[in-house]
């Protein structure tokens, strides 16, 4: 992982979302909508749906949220059609972008995220142009204290089927290929563990550092692109920035 811990860029923006709940119920709600739509709304038979639905608690999602989101898609209550979209590109320092988004308005969204880019020193690309520097991997976080018995967990994890195991300062990062992420996660759950964090993510093979008038300009992209509600998710390589 080149040295970058995901998870302190997973804890920044979780802590800066504090002020920006709404917007994040609202993203959180277009995933239900999508995979509720493709897998149907029971969680046991949709395993797309059970993600999406830990991924809203553990934003602290209310649960007469997340039951309307369901219904809504399943047609109980009236509700809007979404369609994926992914955008790559180049932000400042040459740095590589995808940004992932739900949208009822191609144009619209096209538009926004463009205008992102352009006004804060990026650029988007063609499809492909970055994408081939990602990988998409599953991602367990695991909270260490110092009671924690660092190899126990390890083994308990690689038993499970996890590819890897990283030890950070004050947590564990547990990485699964996309296709064992439920069966890695499930299995810990039932041993008793309980995760800072569990999703399928996108991480870059190799991570860069910017310096501080390029950060600057890539931290203002990032804010503008996740400002608006037809983003679901930006992934990029720069390792110093606060997400």
């Amino acid at each position: 992982m080149s040295g970058h811990s995901k998870w302190n860029n997973i804890k920044r923006t979780k802590e800066k979302s504090d002020a920006q709940r709404g917007k994040i119920f609202t993203k959180i709600g277009r995933e239900i909508a999508v995979v509720v739509k493709q897998g149907g709304s029971d969680p046991n038979v949709n395993p797309s749906l059970k993600n999406v639905i830990q991924k809203a608690k553990q934003n602290n999602m209310p649960n007469d949220s997340i039951e309307r989101s369901i219904k809504k898609a399943a047609g109980e209550l009236s509700g809007v059609n979404y369609e994926a979209m992914t955008y790559e590109g180049y932000g400042a320092g040459g740095s590589a972008v995808i940004v992932e988004c739900l949208t009822d308005n191609k144009n619209r969204t096209a538009g926004d995220v463009r205008h992102a880019f352009d006004k804060h020193g990026g650029s988007l690309g063609s499809t492909g142009c970055v994408s081939y520097l990602f990988k998409r991997r599953g991602l367990i976080v695991l909270e260490k204290t110092l009671d924690t018995d660092v190899d126990s967990v390890m083994l308990d994890c690689l038993d499970e089927g996890a590819d890897d195991v990283v030890e950070q300062d004050d947590v564990l990062e547990v990485y699964t290929s996309p296709s064992n992420f439920n069966s890695v996660r499930d299995g810990l759950e039932q041993k008793g563990y309980k995760f800072l964090s569990a999703e399928v993510t996108l991480l870059a093979d190799n991570y860069i550092e910017l310096d501080e008038s390029k950060l600057e300009q890539f931290q203002k992209m990032l804010d503008a692109l996740n400002d608006s509600d037809d983003v679901q998710n930006v992934y990029h390589n720069v390792s110093n920035c606060e997400e």
